[in-house]
């Protein structure tokens, strides 16, 4: 790539521990949506309440109260808000193209082995048999299948963000008027409607309240140093029994429901009634937990981070809209694979060319967005910041 090296690809100046943390969530999320993938069984939702759309999330809201809060205190909150409404475009944009390729990527695959159990598994069922009113229902973001529901839930929460920049500088009542809807959401079962019912997979009243809290956390107000969260060992201490009880917890529910019934009955009630959809505070609770305690294990300054090991979760990590899109694709390619031959060689070939393609992507989207037009100067390093 016209004499690029790795260095040049990562973007320097930021917390390399976030792009991390978001390159792993984008690998997880491409295992997670492989069934029958032999690493399905060690990726974070086996091990707590919260999975890879928690970090997901979380560090989006991370990177938009970093990037649009700074934006804000140097334009104003009119200029802050056009740039995010214009990622909510772009994000709305990749969301449509990449339900057109994985609606005809499944709709072919169904059709060619024979198998409309794909269409009925990616809920793209519905599009079979009302074409035309599920592609109007799909551009209102009322009909997402399988795997195309984060985006919505994205480009929700970020056109809500663009409203209530201004109370990044007064945290205390964004965090407010955020709980308050998260808790209207839980307690009433607000959500927004579905063509198919239901409400979102993803209840975007419930979920903004982790994207907030990331927000909160990534924005520097000027002049003031970068907020911290300091250690204190007792908020340690408990965040290590939230993450014990969160897995016992999964434990129960995924690995041995027989057991489930062994439980006090008010215990087992609660631990059955933890949802995803709306968010519960369990599961908040879980990501929340892990984030204090990674924060406080991987120095920001960790000279692995920018070793090899790092470097392709690091590129995917800053390229993330990309490699989430790609990733939704490779993943039911490895599915079909994963089908035709369930032996150690393919399961190998699966997730070791699915994450060198993931890593290809974010190579080339870095080298094509780091590279200067012609009678432009080269950007510095460090000197874009994308939010996914």
């Amino acid at each position: 790539m016209d004499g690029t090296n790795r260095h040049d690809l990562v973007k320097a100046g930021r917390d390399l521990r976030v792009d991390l943390a978001r390159g792993i969530a984008l690998w997880f999320i491409f295992i997670d949506h492989v069934p029958g993938n032999v690493l399905d069984d060690f990726t974070l939702r086996n091990f707590a309440l919260c999975d890879a759309t928690e970090a997901f999330v979380l560090l989006a809201g991370y990177a938009a109260g970093l990037a649009y809060g700074r934006q804000m205190d140097r334009g104003g909150w009119f200029a802050a808000a056009w740039k995010v409404l214009g990622r909510v475009f772009t994000l709305y944009v990749a969301h449509i193209f990449l339900f057109v390729v994985f609606t005809a990527q499944v709709g072919y695959s169904a059709a060619a082995l024979d198998s409309m159990a794909y269409l009925d598994e990616m809920h793209l069922d519905a599009f079979g048999e009302q074409p035309y009113r599920a592609l109007l229902e799909a551009l209102l973001l009322r009909f997402q299948p399988a795997f195309l529901n984060i985006l919505p839930l994205y480009i929700v929460v970020l056109g809500m963000f663009a409203v209530a920049l201004p109370l990044l500088r007064r945290p205390g009542w964004l965090l407010a008027g955020s709980g308050l809807i998260y808790a209207y959401a839980r307690l009433r079962g607000v959500n927004l409607p579905s063509w198919t019912g239901g409400g979102w997979f993803f209840n975007p009243l419930a979920w903004q309240l982790l994207f907030v809290l990331g927000a909160i956390m990534g924005y520097q107000p000027p002049g003031q140093p970068a907020r911290a969260l300091r250690w204190n060992r007792w908020v340690g201490a408990g965040c290590v029994v939230v993450l014990a009880l969160s897995f016992a917890a999964v434990f129960f529910i995924w690995h041995r429901r027989d057991l489930l019934g062994m439980l006090p009955l008010p215990v087992a009630t609660v631990v059955d009634a933890v949802d995803k959809t709306a968010l519960h505070p369990f599961r908040l609770l879980s990501i929340l937990a892990l984030t204090y305690l990674v924060a406080h294990t991987i120095p920001k300054a960790a000279r692995w981070l920018s070793g090899w090991v790092a470097w392709p979760l690091l590129l995917m990590g800053q390229q993330g809209l990309h490699v989430f899109c790609a990733g939704i694709f490779l993943a039911f390619l490895g599915r079909l694979a994963i089908e035709a031959s369930e032996g150690w060689a393919m399961q190998a070939a699966v997730n070791l060319a699915g994450l060198g393609a993931m890593v290809l992507v974010g190579a080339a989207v870095a080298w094509s967005s780091g590279k200067p037009r012609r009678g432009e100067p080269a950007l510095p390093a460090g000197a874009r910041m994308d939010t996914v």
